[in-house]
């Protein structure tokens, strides 16, 4: 943003304009109990120099890893023009664009943003994007309770991420709705449709169905959601958008597709910036439009014939009543949907494609090699994208610590969320990874684990999924 000085001539000419003695003077309304004299903690201002040497003093600090984890927040390559774009200042400070007359540029980027997911989920509508991938989840749930009426229980498999599980309830808990998880099938990883046999017969509004799940186990969507709609459930796909590259659509999933998909738009242009900001992305079936979170932006024509964008959709408390809306928490994040629609726009379809097989790629050769170290196992059989969950005779955080001490960050222990898998590490490469990189990975965890383990190496893998292109 370009920085604007103001001198003090300058400030006085405005307050003269308005009538104001001074700046407090704006403030008057606020009450004197409530402001704050001086702020005791604050340190003394610094000029713009020393603030550069404090800030990449910091930055030092942190280091410069080699990242292997994943677990729903993923390092990818990100263009040089996305954020130069994006970054612009008719962008970067938007919000929400409520005035179509002052907003056409907004509102047409959204409405591109909004083409391009309901294109990739293979939907029919897409809304405007929301906080992110865990809230989106939610948002889901809730639709499918709305439409569905009469359940107020969803199914949701014990393989969906679990702070996505924890978002979500903490959401819908307090609405009387009740998730209610399936177990994982402890040899492939994936749900499988024996584990929800026992459930036949009763009321439920949704089965969620992550793909991949949070293992990087590829789910057997076809079967799930066929089984879901014949039980009179809706079906809610949870995706990670740059697997859309290689995986069937949520919109072709079993005979009739998924109802609604949703997911975490951060591998599509957003740096992990310390955990955020993220964006969600949630897509529906024309028939779940009124059920809808958010805004939906649509192209219209104005008095002259003139082509034109606007808000079609505007389902907030703050445009409806309370008592009518379909949500209060579903702030469109404009600047990251952004970021994902220039993104989006430089890969095209055969970008993503590229970028898909060269994180299953890399995540594959970084198994199938980490097999070969005594004493480290393959957790599950079935086939993954772009993560996969390997075990081995130590503690986790020891591994790990030996790793970081390095300049590797390992992966992500699951102890903590399952320990039924023992010394269990969710590890993801990316198409950033080059075989350097995957080699140095597997130097350090064969001489950090081989002091320990000379057990058997795991078993081959199954060939994974076949492209949709």
């Amino acid at each position: 943003m370009p920085f604007i000085p103001h001198t003090e001539e300058d400030i006085r000419a405005m307050l003269a304009s308005i009538g104001a003695a001074s700046v407090e003077d704006l403030f008057d309304e606020i009450p004197a109990a409530l402001r704050a004299d001086r702020l005791e903690n604050v340190p003394p201002a610094l000029n713009e120099m020393a603030v550069g040497r404090l800030m990449q003093e910091r930055a030092e600090q942190d280091g410069r890893y080699l990242n292997f984890i994943g677990a729903g927040a993923y390092e990818h390559h990100i263009p040089a023009a996305v954020w130069q774009i994006a970054g612009r200042g008719e962008f970067y400070s938007a919000y929400t664009p409520y005035q179509a007359e002052a907003s056409q540029g907004t509102l047409q980027l959204l409405y591109e943003f909004q083409t391009m997911m309901a294109s990739l989920t293979g939907m029919d509508i897409s809304n405007a994007s929301l906080y992110d991938g865990a809230s989106g989840l939610a948002e889901a749930v809730l639709m499918a309770v709305r439409a569905h009426k009469s359940a107020r229980r969803v199914l949701v498999p014990a393989a969906v991420h679990p702070i996505w599980r924890q978002v979500t309830d903490a959401l819908v808990k307090n609405q009387g709705i009740e998730l209610v998880p399936v177990p994982y099938s402890t040899g492939g990883g994936d749900t499988v449709a024996e584990a929800l046999k026992r459930f036949e017969g009763e009321d439920f509004a949704a089965l969620v169905i992550q793909q991949p799940n949070f293992f990087g186990v590829l789910e057997e969507v076809d079967e799930l959601t066929d089984w879901a709609h014949a039980q009179g459930m809706l079906v809610i796909g949870a995706v990670n958008p740059i697997s859309l590259g290689m995986l069937k659509a949520p919109g072709q999933w079993g005979s009739r597709g998924a109802d609604i998909a949703v997911g975490e738009g951060q591998p599509l242009g957003a740096p992990l910036s310390s955990g955020g900001p993220y964006f969600g992305f949630l897509c529906c079936k024309q028939a779940l439009a009124r059920q809808m979170p958010g805004r939906i932006v649509g192209r219209t024509v104005d008095m002259d014939g003139k082509p034109g964008f606007c808000l079609t959709l505007q389902a907030r408390e703050q445009h409806i009543r309370r008592a009518k809306a379909t949500s209060n928490i579903c702030t469109n994040q404009g600047l990251m949907a952004t970021a994902a629609t220039v993104h989006l726009a430089l890969l095209g379809q055969e970008g993503l494609e590229r970028v898909a097989a060269a994180c299953h790629a890399n995540t594959r050769k970084l198994a199938e090699q980490a097999c070969l170290i005594a004493g480290v196992e393959r957790v599950f059989s079935e086939p993954f994208f772009h993560e996969v969950v390997i075990t081995f005779d130590l503690p986790v955080a020891d591994v790990l610590r030996a790793m970081e001490a390095q300049g590797i960050m390992g992966g992500l222990d699951l102890t903590p969320w399952y320990p039924e898998l023992g010394n269990a590490l969710l590890v993801c490469a990316t198409e950033t990874k080059t075989q350097e990189d995957i080699r140095k990975f597997l130097e350090n965890l064969e001489r950090i684990v081989s002091r320990r383990s000379s057990g058997p190496a795991c078993t081959r893998l199954k060939p994974t999924a076949t492209s949709k292109w």
